[in-house]
């Protein structure tokens, strides 16, 4: 049978267009198969803002790529080993992640997004969500994530799609694709829905770079637990697990952490809180370290200051989501309230609780005064010394139950702020095992011919949590070596 082309790649997200790009750049004919469109186009790519991960060496290296600013002459930026990074992987997954795959990872991320800006992708410094303004008018970044892409992920997806365009890839829209085609043993091609009919396209080569399993509320409930059923999904709803669903249904082995997932602190009552095209990614909650947390209870129940953001925010909804109702409350004072991210505390029609007391501030979320009065004044009382610096992890704790490590401030000073928090579900960490060049792997650790995957259908680099950012450097990294052997 002839071939439509020489790859079909399946997703059009940041892991998808990456490895369309370097196939096409070999002078490979492609196809994406894309299940949105218009808006809905780009999978979870498009909801995020845009940050990631890689390894460098200061400003002077960061400045080589990403667009100029007139901040950068008085801008800090403290180098990120690939050291650092990769005992990040190891931290904050307890261990769990590949090694493998980590180590491609750390070793390729940065030479990666310097291909992408090559070609047309354009970085900055992410002074809004990685930097304080200090006194003396300077920016320290803190979190070891620095570099993310102009305009966030709707900045992402538009200059894929420019590049695309330029290389003469063939982008179809609205094509569902939902089984892969073999013959003697090789995949040659997908079966996909459009417009309400079935189309069989071949390739040499197929990429499955379509997303996890997190927009499928019965997935979840099976492989997450019964709860996870009710979690918000942040992003596309298109990720249903089906090509994950099809590779495994040709013998393609299940890689990485299947019962855990990437979930965060999620506006809880905002009234377009799943997949929202405009908001994307500002609907997330991730200044808690400088606030408190309690559940409806009125009382705390995790240390708000363990880590930098970057390194908690991802499973943390996981821990909302198993407080009652699924559901808790950010507070916080006159003081730290204006250290919020305006993109998220100040959006339109941010969930939002003001009060010049605490007692109707509890009265208002609906929470009992005295409890709630109380585990305030326990975490006040409990503050220690240390100089209070959101730059560092300062060492500014509460000696209370259960602690805060960093970044203890008290809640004091009228008017205070609520701000009601669900758990937001990001995208599943279990998919398909794959070997670092991104082939399929087989139950015998054999490569699948033909089949190739990256992106978060890639199983295997996090489990539990992850570094804020890795994630589309992964998708990034992974693609490109996809698209480098289809």
């Amino acid at each position: 049978m002839e071939r439509d082309a020489d790859v079909i790649v399946v997703g059009g997200g940041n892991a998808g267009f990456s490895a369309a790009h370097a196939a096409a750049e070999r002078g490979r004919s492609v196809i994406v198969l894309e299940r949105g469109e218009g808006q809905t186009a780009g999978g979870n790519s498009y909801f995020t803002a845009g940050a990631t991960r890689i390894a460098h060496q200061g400003l002077e290296e960061l400045a080589e790529f990403v667009e100029p600013d007139e901040r950068h002459a008085v801008s800090t930026v403290p180098p990120y080993s690939s050291e650092e990074y990769l005992a990040d992987l190891e931290r904050v997954t307890e261990g769990r992640n590949d090694p493998d795959l980590s180590r491609v990872l750390v070793a390729e991320a940065q030479p990666t997004l310097r291909w992408l800006a090559g070609l047309g992708l354009r970085y900055r410094l992410m002074y809004e969500r990685q930097a304080y303004d200090r006194p003396d008018g300077t920016y320290l970044f803190w979190g070891g994530l620095h570099v993310g892409n102009v305009d966030g992920g709707k900045g992402l997806i538009a200059d894929h799609t420019a590049v695309a365009r330029r290389l003469g890839e063939d982008v179809r829209y609205d094509h569902r694709a939902t089984e892969l085609i073999v013959e003697d043993g090789r995949v040659v091609g997908v079966v996909a829905e459009h417009d309400g009919r079935r189309v069989a396209l071949r390739a040499e080569s197929v990429v499955l770079a379509a997303g996890g399993f997190e927009a499928d509320p019965e997935m979840r409930a099976e492989h997450l637990g019964e709860r996870w059923a009710a979690a918000k999904v942040r992003g596309t709803a298109f990720n249903v697990g089906d090509m994950i669903r099809a590779g495994l249904a040709i013998g393609a082995d299940r890689g990485g952490d299947w019962s855990t997932c990437h979930s965060v602190q999620w506006d809880a009552f905002h009234e377009h809180n799943e997949g929202n095209l405009d908001l994307t990614n500002r609907l997330t909650r991730q200044s808690y370290p400088l606030g408190i947390l309690v559940n409806t209870d009125g009382e705390r129940f995790l240390d708000e200051g363990a880590d930098f953001r970057n390194y908690t925010y991802a499973k943390y909804g996981k821990v909302i989501l198993e407080q009652p109702g699924s559901l808790a409350f950010q507070v916080f004072d006159a003081v730290t309230r204006p250290m919020l991210r305006a993109e998220e505390y100040e959006m339109p029609g941010v969930s939002e609780v003001v009060a010049d007391s605490l007692e109707e501030l509890a009265a208002a979320l609906g929470i009992p005064a005295t409890r709630f009065v109380g585990t305030v004044a326990d975490f006040n009382a409990a503050i220690g010394d240390a100089g209070f610096d959101p730059t560092v992890k300062d060492g500014k704790k509460a000696s209370t139950t259960p602690p805060k490590s960093n970044w203890a401030s008290p809640i004091a000073q009228a008017p205070f702020y609520a701000y009601p928090v669900t758990c937001g579900i990001t995208f599943s960490f279990g998919g398909l095992r794959g070997s670092t060049e991104g082939q399929v792997l087989d139950g015998e650790g054999s490569p699948i011919p033909g089949l190739l995957v990256a992106g978060e259908m890639l199983g295997g680099l996090f489990s539990g949590n992850y570094p804020g950012g890795s994630g589309l450097a992964a998708g990034s990294v992974f693609g490109r070596r996809a698209g480098l052997i289809a």
